[in-house]
């Protein structure tokens, strides 16, 4: 079945259907970069290719966050990916410093959330 809208034309005793096709919803952090960006240089702007670059990396590290916290549940014979480890997989991934303030700002964003749902 097709989703979209439709239009017939008749010519000659035929009916000819058109179809309307609407557009595939692309899902990107580029609204999320962008705020980021903001709040870090207020004065400074992004061009769509760098921002498909940073598009690309947040997915690049996101896919590998999920498959080294997919290894580690696996090792330890979970079934649940929880916060301690991709918590881990974070220390694994990342070096030295950048590591520590992911963590920092992962724990700190945990704490906010679980105290704005009570």
């Amino acid at each position: 079945m097709v989703k979209g809208k439709f239009s017939a034309k008749k010519t000659n005793n035929q009916t000819t259907v058109t179809v309307k096709r609407r557009k595939r919803r692309r899902e990107t952090y580029s609204i999320y970069i962008y705020k980021v960006l903001k709040q870090v240089h207020p004065d400074t702007g992004i061009s769509s290719k760098a921002m498909s670059i940073m598009n690309s990396f947040v997915n690049d590290i996101f896919e590998r966050c999920a498959a080294e916290s997919s290894r580690l549940i696996k090792y330890t014979g979970k079934h649940t990916i929880t916060s301690r480890e991709i918590q881990t997989s974070v220390r694994l991934l990342l070096p030295g410093e950048l590591a520590k303030h992911a963590v920092s700002e992962g724990t700190k964003a945990v704490t906010k959330y679980n105290s704005s749902k009570k």
